[in-house]
């Protein structure tokens, strides 16, 4: 089957709209033609199902258990989008082991589906959880917005993933901003500092803006960019699809733990046989 194009987006403190993101670019990568799926990687703490208003009858700690297979626990929202439910007040899925949180990236390999995306919305901070599933990630998206703690606490994990797991390149993308000279201020702070301390490159990804019409949504259990599309929020969730429609698709495994590493070997073994011909 072809790779699959793996997203985490993730945020060094809560409150800054994490989940939100992932769900609505989610559904703004389905709308547009794109077969995703949404994984609720926040294994403790997860509201992906309930910012959506669904109502799963598994999650992942029911994977975890043995009760069910990954393909139980899938959930259909807008524009057909496949959701991974996780569960929520269950310390035991928050303190998963390493080789936990492995083998639940390896039970993805038991997915026979078509699929062109999975966006994985991680807990905030630096947990295991958060940096096993950005690890084996092709993109990581750090979530972040102006004030002072956000910007700190996205440093601080984007200086774990760097210095202690290799990750070169993260995406960042400014939320709750009032226009895009804030969006580029709250960038350039971060690239500056990290410029100077770490070996990354700190990419802007984009911008959402603050936007009454997003809460609305939020206190209705849906997506902006299905309630309102025509709200600037859901316009920006729309340019940000866009944009990253354009990453293409991983060329091949990196030789590390990933999501769908089976596929991605093929890609290999393919571009061997080509070029052995």
């Amino acid at each position: 089957m072809k790779p699959v194009q793996v997203i985490a987006v993730t945020s060094g403190k809560g409150g800054v709209g994490k989940t939100s993101v992932s769900v609505n670019l989610a559904v703004s990568m389905a709308m547009s033609g794109k077969k995703v799926m949404l994984l609720d990687g926040d294994l403790g703490l997860a509201n992906v199902d309930v910012m959506l208003g669904l109502q799963p009858k598994y999650n992942l700690a029911d994977v975890i258990e043995g009760k069910c297979t990954l393909e139980d626990t899938l959930l259909k929202g807008p524009g057909d989008l496949l959701i991974v439910p996780a569960s929520s007040g269950k310390r035991q899925m928050a303190e998963l082991t390493q080789a936990q949180n492995a083998g639940l990236i390896h039970a993805f390999s038991d997915l026979h589906r078509s699929l062109d995306v999975l966006i994985v919305d991680t807990a905030a901070g630096i947990a295991d959880s958060v940096i096993t599933f950005s690890q084996a990630s092709q993109e990581v998206i750090v979530v972040v917005c102006g004030d002072p703690a956000s910007m700190t606490d996205a440093y601080a994990l984007i200086k774990v993933l760097n210095r202690d797991h290799g990750v070169k390149r993260i995406q960042i993308l400014a939320n709750k901003v009032h226009n895009a000279i804030e969006a580029r201020e709250i960038h350039e702070n971060l690239r500056r500092v990290s410029e100077r301390f770490l070996d990354v490159t700190l990419n802007l990804v984009g911008s959402i803006p603050h936007d009454e019409w997003l809460q609305r949504a939020v206190r209705r259990q849906k997506a902006v960019v299905d309630l309102y599309p025509n709200s600037i929020s859901a316009e920006a969730f729309k340019t940000l699809a866009k944009k990253i429609n354009q990453w293409g698709m991983p060329k091949g495994a990196r030789g590390n733990l990933e999501f769908f590493v089976e596929r991605l070997v093929s890609v290999d073994h393919r571009t061997l046989v080509s070029t052995a011909a």
